[in-house]
């Protein structure tokens, strides 16, 4: 059965030191305009229209000789004239900011040896094949949220060759013979049905102090107000 265990008192990188392994799946939300939007558009799965707290999920890698921890995550990454858009391997260090990243989870479904090589290298082969960032299937599973009877039908934006983020970790999973969402397509896939996943696990969840935590809902609740008068 799953298991969720609040984590308290740490920084990111704590956090992150502390519970990242190979094999385990990371998870993101934060105040900046794009997480919102994402954040937002996952509120049509639940019932009471609650935001999601989850824009970005990850592949964690593991420790590699420059003594960091590592990801392998599809994502958009555009530093100055330097653009990555797709499957790519970056630093844990990425999602040190607490400021930023104010949502952080660690997932581990205690896989085998064997399935652990089969998702490490999965996804290894797809940094390897230059499978891009779809914002296309991004907007295709927007839809299918919002038509419920629709996520467990293929995206009717698909393309080839291309993942979102929480796409990515779904395929990779799925080659080792893990399902992480039953019943939805796989690139209908959003960072919220990972994070629901039924597949036995233990999730650790930063809980951010009170103080923190109220600043954040306030952040929130602005935002949707301004979402809703432009509406």
């Amino acid at each position: 059965m799953p298991e969720t265990i609040n984590v308290e008192g740490l920084t990111n990188r704590e956090f992150f030191e502390r519970y990242a392994a190979p094999g385990r799946v990371g998870l993101i939300g934060g105040p900046e305009l794009i997480n919102r939007l994402i954040m937002r558009a996952q509120r049509h799965l639940n019932d009471d229209h609650e935001w999601s707290r989850w824009s970005h999920a990850f592949l964690l890698q593991g420790r590699r000789h420059d003594g960091h921890h590592w990801v392998v995550e599809s994502d958009l990454d555009i530093k100055r004239k330097h653009i990555r858009l797709g499957v790519q391997e970056n630093r844990t260090a990425k999602y040190f900011d607490d400021t930023q990243y104010t949502s952080v989870a660690i997932l581990d479904f205690s896989l085998t040896p064997e399935q652990e090589r089969r998702v490490l290298a999965g996804a290894l082969e797809l940094v390897s094949g230059g499978i891009r960032y779809s914002l296309r299937e991004i907007a295709g599973t927007v839809w299918a949220m919002r038509h419920a009877g629709w996520c467990p039908k293929e995206n009717r934006l698909a393309q080839e060759r291309a993942f979102y983020c929480s796409s990515f970790v779904r395929h990779v999973f799925g080659q080792a013979g893990l399902d992480l969402a039953g019943g939805i397509a796989e690139k209908n896939t959003a960072p919220e049905h990972i994070v629901r996943t039924a597949l036995p696990h233990t999730k650790w969840i930063l809980t951010r102090g009170a103080a923190q935590a109220s600043r954040v809902r306030g952040l929130v609740k602005r935002v949707r107000a301004k979402l809703k008068k432009r509406a």
